[in-house]
């Protein structure tokens, strides 16, 4: 049972944040531009990851 909250409220948002700083601002910017590519392919990075445990997250423990 994947956890909507999990997946669509924190990895989805954190994946379309990351992309565009990592794709739209990063050029934009001179002086900054490698710590915000980092910065934005970290949060997208991490929004995956939130996106995949939300798709294996389960409320009830699992048994053995």
């Amino acid at each position: 049972m994947a956890s909507k909250a999990i997946v669509v409220g924190v990895g989805i948002p954190m994946i379309i944040v990351g992309a565009l700083m990592a794709w739209l601002w990063a050029p934009s910017e001179v002086t900054y531009q490698n710590q915000v590519e980092l910065v934005g392919s970290t949060i997208g990075i991490l929004g995956v990851i939130f996106f995949i445990s939300g798709l294996f997250y389960r409320k009830e423990p699992v048994m053995h």
